[in-house]
């Protein structure tokens, strides 16, 4: 059921997936013809942050997609952030952004590099400081970008050797010359081969697609279906030649379109995207529903929502990209939000320290549709100040205006998916 205020959008959510508000507005409109893209590189190994008991759902009983395990308490003071910049408002507003005194941030490229923890000794070639030893960060470890009104960053986090997430935003033209604006994250499967790759290969994959098809009128919500199968295709191609081969590479992956007052959501896995709307009395939603073994169960009616996520097999995926992937289905769905907010794009490195559309409204600071770096540096602050237990990125992307609604369809029931653990 629709939240009050809400109007379904048009085009069916193909592979069951969730039915939510729609959101956010259009950027201002791009010259016609003209595309921007931004790839970026981050990390979410899964099976981290398992929900604690104690599971609620956002307002309005009759919501099938408000209720979310709720995670950590509110927003922590981020110790790893620079000075606050500006005057926004939010939680975490200390995770301000300030490149020349983030630890995480990747050093300058080329000769005369200086260390990112003495600030005073050169950078050999190998990597590591030549006065105080430190090795420095590499290029994926913590990566930034924004780009015509969206914004992402991916950090490593705290306990992860390595970033195995990607992401890539981007804005073009459509044909009656509006803006559309597009977001993609992706989480590596920790425990398939090359996860890195993988993820950086359907982020790449599934961008390009969506900035071929959306220029020449196609329909969003098949653009997005098109888009998800070019990037199972890519991460496909990444497995050995061998027939049979086990462990090929494999990812998640999420995806968000704002183009003529419609917000398409495209998702494989359990990376989700949420509604936070300017308005904070307004209700925020979350806009996927997981493929894993716990949302799998408590769909079913096999079991509560505390019970599932409480299990030890809560975290295992039932869908993602890859060669050995089980009868692949993109879920996609449409909105057309009545009010203006913000969509967030996330791995669950994020998520599990802000299970609920709630939790996740509470934590972004309030002026996220006009600041949408600073809101996402906010928001992987939040997940480091947790624990940082995973790979983190997301990406903010502003929906700035009402639209006219439009019918949706009924979602086809899916096939009985198969689990995949992660690690």
């Amino acid at each position: 059921m629709a939240a009050p205020g809400w109007e379904p959008g048009y085009g069916a959510p193909a592979g069951g997936g969730p039915a939510a508000p729609d959101a956010a507005p259009a950027p201002a409109p791009v010259p016609a013809g003209a595309a921007y893209s931004a790839p970026g590189y981050g990390a979410t190994p899964a099976g981290y942050g398992v929900p604690a008991p104690g599971w609620e759902g956002d307002p309005g009983p009759d919501d099938p997609w408000a209720s979310a395990a709720t995670g950590p308490d509110g927003p922590h003071e981020d110790p790893y952030a620079p000075a606050p910049q500006g005057t926004g408002t939010g939680g975490g507003e200390a995770y301000a952004a300030a490149p020349q005194e983030d630890p995480y941030a990747a050093a300058p490229q080329g000769e005369g590099r200086t260390c990112v923890a003495c600030r005073a000794g050169h950078v050999d070639t190998d990597g590591y400081c030549e006065h105080c030893g430190h090795a420095q960060p590499r290029e994926r470890d913590h990566l930034e970008e924004e780009l015509c009104s969206v914004a992402a960053v991916s950090d490593r986090g705290l306990r992860h050797h390595r970033n195995e997430d990607s992401f890539a935003v981007s804005a073009t033209a459509l044909p009656d010359g509006s803006a559309a604006t597009v977001a993609i994250v992706c989480d590596g499967v920790s425990s398939a081969s090359r996860p890195d790759e993988a993820s950086a290969a359907a982020a790449g994959a599934a961008n390009e697609a969506l900035l071929e098809a959306l220029p020449r009128g196609a329909d969003p919500v098949e653009a997005m279906h098109g888009a998800i199968l070019a990037a199972a295709a890519a991460v496909t191609a990444l497995a050995p030649p061998a027939p049979g081969a086990q462990n090929a590479p494999a990812c998640t992956l999420v995806g968000a379109v704002v183009s003529g007052g419609v917000l398409t959501i495209g998702w494989v896995g359990d990376s989700r995207a949420y509604w936070v709307p300017d308005d904070r009395a307004a209700l925020a939603r979350r806009l996927t529903e997981d493929d894993s073994w716990a949302a799998q169960m408590v769909a079913a009616g096999l079991m509560g929502e505390a019970e599932a996520y409480a299990d030890v097999r809560a975290h295992a995926i039932t869908g993602w990209l890859g060669a050995d992937a089980y009868d692949l289905e993109p879920h996609t769905a449409s909105f057309r939000p009545d009010h203006p907010g913000v969509v967030v794009v996330c791995t669950d490195g994020l998520w599990n320290y802000a299970e609920s559309a709630r939790e996740m409204a509470q934590v972004l600071p309030a002026d996220a549709a006009d600041r949408p770096l600073h809101s996402a540096q906010v928001l992987v602050g939040h997940a480091l100040d947790g624990g940082g237990h995973d790979n983190i990125t997301v990406a903010v992307v502003p929906f700035a205006g009402p639209a006219q609604p439009h019918a949706q369809t009924e979602a086809e029931p899916e096939a009985e998916p198969q689990a995949r653990p992660r690690a």
